[in-house]
């Protein structure tokens, strides 16, 4: 137990000298409220961390570590303050300087800029997500099945090229028939954008993850390729949340230190993932893991129409994790 608080040194340094930042900034309700949102940004991304983990167990140490420091400040400063400052300056026309101007001077119009977004923010994140729990499960060459009635006929449809796409693309038309004619185009052009995001990506690392190439050059693109992967998955889960932490608070410096806490916890969760080799030890924690991201993409889509609060998207995703755990326990209890 005291060995593994090691790879969370640092997550408790920041978590010190965040919520000391907050309740220097708005007293003891900033800094509750900052505790909050870090806890509800560890419960939503934890499977965020356990994917994470699959992806880096694989990946060049040098690129791993760079994943590690400069991954983690896109994470915290980049998709959780600049990114959303960026789409409020789109969406109301102005400065990137100006939209950040209103966030600190008027954060009500600030953040009912952000909030008039969640249309599109959801299409992309959701689209994104889906194709990431599709692709997992229709794999042909996936031979480790937690709920075999299921899983193992979606990998035999995994022989069908191109299955996770065109499913995906049903789901959306799906879910854009419950929206109105003003968010409707919309929702399809970001969940589009979404989905060729992933085929991009996707399609990149295994480009350059070829045969055919050999050397260190393989590994460092090949990492890079790997490095995007992550930063999009980690956009497509943090982006919805910023948007949903300002039912607690309009202060964009006190959502951002609860939420970089949180990325701070994540980003030690996925360290000790993938030196202890836990997906190692536990057979079935990854299946949990992008159920649990599956669940998210639908909770994003439905989103677009009916309110969902964030303690069920926590819950949901926490208990398909802990469900998956416990059957991992069991398999390893009987073999």
């Amino acid at each position: 137990m005291l060995t593994n608080l090691r790879f969370f040194r640092s997550s408790f340094i920041v978590t010190i000298l965040g919520l000391a930042a907050a309740y220097w900034l708005g007293g003891p309700k900033a800094m509750f409220i900052a505790a909050i949102l870090s806890v509800l940004e560890v419960s939503l991304s934890f499977d965020n961390a356990v994917v994470n983990a699959t992806v880096l167990k694989d990946m060049d140490a040098v690129w791993r570590k760079r994943f590690m420091t400069w991954g983690m400040l896109i994470a915290v400063f980049g998709m959780r303050v600049i990114f959303p400052v960026l789409i409020v300056a789109v969406i109301a026309h102005l400065t990137p300087w100006a939209a950040l101007m209103m966030a600190v001077s008027q954060p009500e119009q600030y953040a009912a800029a952000l909030t008039s977004s969640h249309i599109v923010v959801a299409g992309f994140g959701g689209a994104f997500l889906m194709m990431v729990f599709l692709k997992f499960f229709f794999d042909q060459d996936k031979e480790v099945h937690w709920l075999h009635i299921v899983e193992s006929p979606l990998a035999k449809m995994g022989k069908m090229g191109g299955i996770e796409i065109g499913l995906c693309l049903v789901i959306v038309y799906l879910i854009s028939t419950q929206l109105g004619d003003h968010g409707q185009l919309s929702f399809i052009l970001s969940s589009i954008a979404g989905i060729v995001t992933y085929i991009i990506v996707d399609g990149f690392g295994a480009l350059l993850g070829g045969e055919e190439n050999h050397g260190q050059a393989t590994v460092v693109r090949t990492g890079f390729s790997a490095f995007m992967y992550l930063e999009v998955l980690d956009a497509s889960f943090s982006f919805d949340g910023v948007i949903g932490a300002f039912a607690l608070s309009n202060n964009i410096f006190i959502i951002a230190i609860g939420l970089g806490i949180g990325a701070m916890f994540v980003r030690s969760l996925t360290i000790m993932f993938v030196e202890k080799e836990t997906l190692d030890q536990f057979r079935y924690l990854e299946h949990g893991a992008f159920y649990a991201i599956g669940a998210l993409a639908f909770i994003m889509f439905i989103g677009t129409f009916h309110e969902i609060p964030e303690v069920i998207t926590g819950l949901i995703g926490a208990g398909l994790i802990g469900i998956s755990l416990l059957a991992s326990l069991h398999y390893k209890k009987n073999n």
